[in-house]
């Protein structure tokens, strides 16, 4: 056989404290994660382009804090009493919620119900929340007035080492020097280093071939580049 069926097996990316990658990049917010027992009203918002370490820093906090984690869009059918009832909660991609009624409504009293209990609420979403669209005025008050801390476009050093964390995740051995030969010609975004990632692997499983620096210029779009 010339190729093989390349199948999207799941995976387990490591999302713990010791595998994310300090940087000038995400310091800040780490630190204002660090820090959550300190956030006025007990809320904070996250925000930062998707692939950006969002979902990484939620799980390093919610460990720390001891919180439960959920998706925006499954609050509407939350037991928001029970979700509550451990003192912190984080929920994840917020923009998803804009113009969602029954998902803002639960938002909102999930808010009221930390807020009374003293609790931590982490709110993660690609953009600020004045962008979410969101349409229930007492929600969009509170969430507008919320601290926000961003995790910033990945430097160098940030961007190779989840170059490096995305092979490992998928168990892959790659040339030493191909990282930093992707780094200086790739997309400079999270998303492209992901996208990258997952099309380097296709393309060696399909083509029986390991990973080289020749078929990640094919992939870029760089055939012949040294």
């Amino acid at each position: 056989m010339k190729g093989q069926l390349a199948f999207d097996l799941p995976m387990r990316p490591a999302l713990s404290r010791e595998d994310f990658f300090v940087s000038p990049a995400n310091a800040l917010a780490l630190a204002s994660l660090d820090g959550w027992r300190d956030w006025p009203r007990g809320k904070m918002v996250l925000v930062g382009p998707r692939g950006s370490g969002k979902t990484h820093l939620a799980h390093v906090w919610a460990a720390q804090a001891e919180a439960r984690l959920i998706p925006a869009e499954a609050l509407a059918r939350a037991d928001l009493p029970a979700l509550a009832a451990d003192g912190a909660v984080a929920v994840e991609d917020a923009e998803r919620l804009g113009g969602e009624r029954a998902a803002e409504e639960a938002l909102f009293h999930l808010h009221n119900l930390m807020l009374e209990r003293s609790g931590a609420l982490l709110i993660t979403a690609d953009t600020p929340p004045r962008d979410w669209g969101l349409v229930l005025p007492d929600l969009k008050s509170r969430m507008q007035a919320a601290a926000v801390t961003r995790l910033e476009a990945p430097d160098d050093a940030l961007l190779s080492a989840m170059l490096v964390k995305l092979f490992a995740d998928r168990q892959i051995a790659v040339p030493g020097m191909l990282v930093p030969w992707l780094v200086a010609r790739m997309d400079r975004s999270c998303e492209a280093a992901r996208a990258l990632v997952a099309a380097l692997d296709a393309r060696s499983l399909a083509e029986r071939r390991p990973i080289s620096r020749q078929m990640a210029a094919e992939l870029l779009g760089l055939a012949g580049a040294e």
